[in-house]
């Protein structure tokens, strides 16, 4: 379901309660894609957040999309242990849309040079623009788990890390990214940015899975973190976003 926030000038995809599926600017408005020039703890990264909104005439509604780094994948009971604090937050904030928390994220854990604690890698935010700019918008990632469950039991695949079991479980991510994509009324034409996380890339996976779902959007490539997603006997993960304006904060 598609849910308007009009405080923050975009709509977004209900997920679960820690996060949304994904987040599309009204019109009037534009999704801004900021990078942390080096990562913080997460919690002092949205001090950061909310300095630089401030300073771009911002107020915090306008924030719809956070990606961060963990040390290491969690249990799910870790998992939704992390999520309550992160959702305390959020709330904190004056975030949430009735009972649903509006926000985009990805949260992945790095194979290489992992963090000590968990980290803030980016965000994204709303400005206004013109009326007639180009769609923009982040879907959150997702891995090879039903839509909407955070019950590992329903993991596609789950403890098979072959080269058929990471084509099934890639299949099944992209298909959800073009799902997502629908339903925030998008479609790959307008992607601009695609990332794959996983520490599996057997030869030929991203052809034979990837590459063939993501149609027009192959001209702009994609990119690869030889990082797992956040929750143990996850293996494939991805997100996708339409930007006009990367920064680098």
């Amino acid at each position: 379901m598609l849910i308007s926030n009009p405080r923050g000038g975009y709509s977004f995809l209900t997920g679960i309660s820690p996060f949304s599926s994904g987040v599309v600017a009204h019109s009037g408005h534009e999704v801004v894609h900021a990078t942390l020039s080096a990562h913080l703890p997460w919690r002092e990264g949205f001090e950061l957040i909310d300095a630089h909104l401030s300073a771009v005439g911002r107020e915090r509604q306008a924030l719809c999309a956070i990606e961060l780094r963990c040390t290491t994948p969690y249990s799910m009971a870790g998992f939704i242990e992390f999520n309550a604090g992160y959702v305390e937050l959020v709330r904190s904030w004056d975030l949430y849309v009735d009972e649903h928390n509006p926000l985009a994220r990805t949260n992945v854990a790095p194979a290489e040079r992992p963090p000590a604690e968990p980290v803030l890698h980016a965000f994204s935010y709303t400005i206004e623009a013109p009326d007639d700019a180009l769609t923009t918008f982040v879907v959150s990632g997702a891995g090879e788990i039903p839509e909407a469950t955070l019950d590992d039991n329903a993991i596609v695949r789950k403890g098979e890390t072959g080269p058929e079991a990471m084509r099934e479980k890639a299949g099944h991510v992209v298909a959800t990214m073009g799902s997502r994509l629908a339903a925030m009324g998008a479609s790959w034409d307008l992607v601009t940015t695609t990332d794959v996380y996983t520490v599996f890339m057997h030869e030929g996976l991203l052809e034979d899975a990837v590459i063939g779902g993501m149609g027009p959007a192959t001209r702009h490539g994609l990119r690869w973190y030889r990082s797992r997603p956040p929750v143990h006997d996850l293996d494939f993960e991805m997100d996708v976003r339409s930007i006009r304006h990367e920064i680098l904060v």
